[in-house]
């Protein structure tokens, strides 16, 4: 999923879109939308060890790692919500885990989603980064070891 760009390039290109909108209804619009175009995830990744702790939707989020770039996929139950993970999986996907882990994801309080999400919401969204910063650090972790240990 590598288009080549770097974390801050996709996060102002997420933000010039968002300035398109006039009004967070049609925020929320282009956030269902996007949420409609995330692939489907299979059922077999659809399992209580794939959930993301902390959502009060269902947030599944799995993770792979291949040739140095760490690539999520997710779905929800809650079209909004699975629109905030599809950005976050544009954002973060293809990148090096010492990319993602470096991360800041400025975009979201530049877009003004933490002021306009519900706390629950906002802080399923915080467990959904957390997570995929996880994914990172393990695939890192797990590399480092095996060239330590070779």
């Amino acid at each position: 999923m590598s288009t080549g760009k770097t974390i801050q390039e996709t996060e102002q290109e997420i933000v010039e879109a968002f300035s398109l909108f006039d009004s967070w209804d049609d925020k929320y619009e282009y956030i269902i939308d996007l949420g409609k175009r995330l692939p489907v995830l299979d059922a077999v990744h659809k399992t209580d060890a794939n959930k993301v702790r902390g959502c009060q939707s269902a947030v599944w989020l799995v993770a792979s790692y291949e040739d140095g770039l760490v690539h999520f996929k997710a779905d929800s139950d809650a079209m909004i919500v699975k629109g905030l993970v599809s950005m976050l999986i544009t954002v973060l996907s293809g990148h090096t885990p010492d990319e993602i882990l470096g991360a800041k994801l400025g975009f979201m309080e530049e877009i003004g989603m933490m002021k306009h999400l519900a706390q629950t919401r906002s802080n399923g969204l915080l467990a959904m980064v957390k997570q995929m910063k996880h994914f990172a650090l393990a695939f890192k972790m797990k590399n480092q070891l095996n060239h330590d240990g070779n």
